[in-house]
């Protein structure tokens, strides 16, 4: 055991912590290697003379439990509003914080579609980023009655651009009007060159559905009352790229499966990181389903969804 007087752990921890000097200039100043510093200040902190707190406000502690209770790779909490334009800002600014802390030269970054992630590509338009050299690509073809805003090419697009990085686009609808139609398109040379990307994608950015609220237009625009009806009687609560799942995880093939032209759903489990970005009270068992299913390992939502699925999940 390193015996030394206390009176000198106290100095070398004194200008270590609060007078931010490095381990090689104490080391010099007392005429000691470096590595008797590191020891003294291992044993200050075992002696009780360094003590380290850690501020752990409302937001860290719910992050904190989601990220154990899923076994997420991390989560990002933002301030929820009474104004979902505002909270959808929000999301979008962590998400393309969160992307330039991860992203690195040979990435592949795949993009689903929906009005969270299109906020997330105008803020990417605003924001600085450092050139990468990724690809990035959709990993789901665009409803018909979306904004172009929000249309997945225009979200690849924008991104990509961004970060002056290679997009790719896929010129294809997510769900097809028959089965023959997804055939002739998936032999297509711009749709079987995104298809083989999907097997190299690193990095997602999904949004999260609840398919059969009634606030979703997008899927009771494009399907109507009979394929609603469809999914609740299967018990869909939750889709991410037009695939479906339950709310345990399960996935849940339906007859729009072999009409869909989007990622599986199981290939997101073996994603580095696979964002999902959502919020709302009504998504929340879409969310634990999502969670539940590994389809994502990062979670980007507010302070009352977070709190919801604590609640949901016990």
């Amino acid at each position: 055991m390193l015996k030394v007087d206390r009176r000198l752990l106290v100095k070398v921890s004194q200008m270590y912590y609060i007078e931010n000097m490095n381990q090689n200039e104490i080391a010099s100043k007392f005429g000691i290697n470096r590595t008797t510093v590191s020891k003294y200040l291992k044993k200050a902190m075992l002696a009780g003379i360094v003590q380290i707190s850690v501020v752990n406000d409302l937001y860290e502690s719910l992050e904190t439990a989601l990220e154990k209770k899923f076994g997420l790779k991390e989560v990002y909490i933002v301030p929820s509003s009474s104004d979902p334009g505002e909270v959808k800002n929000n999301l979008g600014k962590a998400g393309i914080s969160y992307l330039k802390r991860i992203i690195n030269d040979g990435d592949i970054v795949g993009f689903a579609w929906g009005t969270t992630i299109g906020a997330l590509s105008n803020l990417a338009s605003v924001e600085k980023c450092d050139v990468v050299n990724a690809n990035m690509i959709p990993l789901v073809g665009g409803p018909e009655n979306l904004d172009s805003e929000y249309h997945v090419n225009t979200i690849v697009y924008k991104v990509a651009n961004a970060f002056k990085a290679k997009s790719h686009y896929l010129y294809a609808p997510a769900i097809t009007g028959t089965t023959e139609t997804k055939s002739a398109i998936m032999q297509d040379a711009n749709c079987s060159k995104i298809v083989k990307l999907w097997d190299e994608v690193s990095i997602t950015i999904l949004g999260i559905g609840a398919p059969i609220r009634s606030s979703n237009l997008v899927w009771s625009g494009s399907l109507g009352k009979e394929y609603n009806d469809m999914l609740e009687d299967a018990g869909v609560v939750g889709d991410i790229c037009s695939r479906f799942y339950d709310v345990d995880g399960n996935v849940v093939d339906t007859v729009l499966k072999d009409r869909t032209i989007a990622i599986d759903l199981e290939k997101l489990r073996n994603i580095k990181y696979s964002i999902g970005i959502a919020s709302s009270p009504e998504k929340v068992p879409a969310i634990y389903g999502a969670m539940k299913g590994k389809f994502i390992n990062v979670l980007i939502s507010d302070e009352e969804t977070a709190k919801l699925l604590i609640d949901f999940a016990d």
